[in-house]
């Protein structure tokens, strides 16, 4: 391909709006542009990334025998109210009327639509197992569309789910399905991390996010080396093994004139915060419940949530901490509330002897409280964030913390949707069971702006060999010189003859303008093509990912043989 017949519109700057790396340099080096607020058109350079990402996709989701549908994007209120997600969804659903008044919604996902088709259509447990999937556009009304298309409002995704007649077949083949996105995660290049994570909205007993590390990912991930993976929401925090020792002294009210938080009254009281129990007041599904938590950790209101079976879990507001626990927020305690309430504490708080915790007054806290004696918890659970200072789970090794995008989700989705849409199959005895279903999701557009938050420097894009536009860039220095030109279009078309996606910049530019180009693409190999060096025979060869390494010479006769060699070796 000549750079002159491509499509390619690359600017100096990018827009002021741009927030982040992947959203700059996608704009700038001509891959992408801004319609609307969350809505990108895809350029000839970016659509070939995509496609090269869906590729690989397709193949692995082929080789876990895959079988690919096309689903329609509109999809009808009353399949999303047979699952009740018509309203648990919430306004990044969005909703639209034909002409006939009839509601529907662009689909963010494709649970209902597709548990729809196989309940239908499956009536035997022969026909079972059975894996759809589909390449669609999916459509989320964010409330604040942001960092290009990482957070857009219109977005390119693969969707696989998986129906099964047994707990144990569905099993089996989540663990296919998970080697699968670890082998398309390596496949496109990418360095990542497969870590458990909390089932959301989707729902499901268990799932896995496939995060990609780059310091600027929204997502804080810890791992360990023993195999562990864990997102925030979802990292382990076990129960102490220590026992709890010491004389339980009796409770005792301390006046604490404004002081309402945990370092303030830690201070006063010259008590460490561990000595603390935290109280917080929350509402989940409707009702108010107190947690607890050791003074110097946090709660964890994912956790929390999962702890309750909850659909919803919020802070209360002042008024009905007030109305709980008869203080102002800030005093709140598990002694003495004004109302029965259900107390849910922290594995943490168990090992507390002679804790510090509001007094349920204003401007005072109490000391020397103690779980089972002055209290009882309805609850004790993992309901806190994990920090550095705790171990692996698994091996009780050091947790490693970092940044990740996540880019793909699995989920053990059970019983959820077969239940609520009574997707049923007749076993060998001619009963009627339900569909066990496995969804696995991935982003495909994400997954582009992934590599690039992964994998640039100050110059532009640094794309992995299998995912990139071209595999060659070549630089004619000088495209009027005419033994450059027929140097240059010669290793050009006999790149192309064996299936090398090569970009040829035959522009009457400088030379200056053609290298800057060239990183800004990020395409894998540069071939310079100057005067001075054919001379000799040769030609320019650089890595793009060997930023401060000087190019190296190679004879015009060996560059083919050099090209198919390196990238051979990058795959």
């Amino acid at each position: 391909m000549y750079f002159t017949k491509f499509f390619i519109p690359t600017l100096r700057e990018a827009p002021s709006d741009a927030d982040i790396v992947s959203a700059k340099l996608m704009l700038r080096a001509g891959m992408i542009r801004k319609l609307a607020s969350g809505l990108y058109e895809w350029l000839p350079l970016g659509l070939r990334v995509l496609r090269n990402v869906e590729n690989i996709i397709r193949t692995e989701m082929n080789r876990i025998d895959g079988q690919e549908v096309w689903l329609p994007i509109m999809q009808p209120k009353e399949l999303w109210e047979e699952t009740g997600r018509w309203v648990v969804y919430g306004k990044e659903l969005f909703r639209i009327k034909d002409r006939k008044e009839s509601d529907f919604c662009l689909g963010p996902t494709a649970e209902e639509v597709i548990t729809d088709i196989v309940r239908r259509e499956v009536r035997s447990y022969r026909q079972l197992p059975v894996m759809l999937y589909q390449f669609g556009v999916k459509f989320r009304d964010e409330i604040r569309p942001r960092f290009g298309i990482m957070r857009a409002r219109e977005f390119l995704m693969k969707d696989a789910y998986s129906f099964h007649a047994d707990e144990q077949d569905a099993g089996n083949y989540y663990q296919k399905a998970f080697e699968a996105y670890k082998n398309i995660c390596g496949n496109c290049g990418l360095n990542f991390r497969p870590v458990e994570a909390t089932t959301g909205n989707i729902g499901g007993s268990f799932s896995h996010e496939f995060m990609v590390l780059a310091d600027t990912g929204e997502e804080e991930i810890v791992w360990c080396g023993c195999g562990y993976g864990s997102n925030i929401e979802k990292a382990e925090c076990p129960r102490a093994d220590t026992e709890r020792n010491g004389e339980e002294l009796a409770v005792s009210e301390v006046h604490t004139p404004g002081l309402k938080s945990v370092d303030e009254v830690s201070a006063f009281l010259k008590e460490k915060s561990d000595k603390f129990i935290k109280t917080l007041v929350y509402m989940a599904d409707g009702a108010p419940l107190v947690a607890l938590v050791r003074g110097d950790y946090e709660i964890n209101e994912a956790k929390l949530q999962q702890a309750l079976g909850a659909q919803t879990v919020f802070l209360a507001d002042a008024q009905t901490v007030k109305d709980i626990t008869g203080a102002d927020t800030g005093f709140a305690g598990p002694l003495g509330l004004k109302k029965e309430i259900r107390i849910i504490a922290d594995f943490s708080v168990e090992c507390i002897i002679n804790a510090v915790t509001g007094a349920n007054k204003n401007d005072y806290h109490l000391v020397n409280v103690n779980i089972e004696r002055d209290f009882k918890p309805s609850l004790v659970a993992d309901i806190r964030k994990v920090t550095v200072n705790d171990l692996c789970p698994r091996c009780g090794g050091k947790l490693e913390f970092c940044r990740g995008i996540e880019i793909g989700h699995t989920f053990k989705l059970g019983l959820k949707y077969s239940k609520a849409m009574k997707a049923q199959y007749l076993d060998a005895q001619g009963k009627e069971n339900l569909m066990v279903m496995g969804c696995y999701g991935i982003g495909v557009s994400r997954i582009v702006a992934a590599a690039i938050e992964q994998s640039h420097d100050e110059n532009g894009i640094i794309w992995p060999v299998q995912i990139a536009p071209f595999k060659v860039y070549i630089v004619a220095v000088n495209w009027d010189d005419e033994n450059i030109r027929k140097t240059a279009v010669d290793i050009h078309d006999k790149l192309t003859a064996l299936g090398i996606e090569t970009l040829l910049d035959d522009r009457p530019e400088r030379a200056g303008i053609k290298f800057k180009d060239a990183d800004l693409t990020g395409i894998p190999v540069r071939i310079t093509i100057g005067d001075r060096n054919l001379k000799d025979g040769k030609v320019e060869f650089k890595l793009r990912k060997d930023k401060n390494t000087e190019a190296s010479l190679v004879p015009f006769d060996k560059i083919i043989n050099e090209v198919q060699s390196v990238l051979a070796n990058s795959r």
